[in-house]
């Protein structure tokens, strides 16, 4: 190989990583945003899921301190 063949193939070969290196960054930071907002997703599902707990507790303990008033009027008979 002359000189000018050699320095084509060092030319080739780094165009050839650095594209390869551009694919794989834009590849991932795809993959990352697409998990990012997967994860939002389920961090807002979860947010839902524990308000609608927080209100079932709360109608729980109001059932309980409406038992619990019920049962002492009933001891004072």
């Amino acid at each position: 190989m002359n000189d000018a063949q050699v320095w084509t193939t060092i030319g080739v070969l780094a165009t050839a990583v650095y594209a390869t290196v551009t694919l794989i960054s834009t590849m991932f930071v795809r993959i990352m945003k697409t998990e990012i907002g997967s994860v939002r997703t389920e961090i807002g599902d979860l947010k839902t899921e524990v308000r609608g707990l927080h209100s079932r507790i709360d109608d729980l303990d109001r059932d309980v301190s409406a038992i619990y008033r019920h049962m002492l009027s009933m001891d004072g008979r």
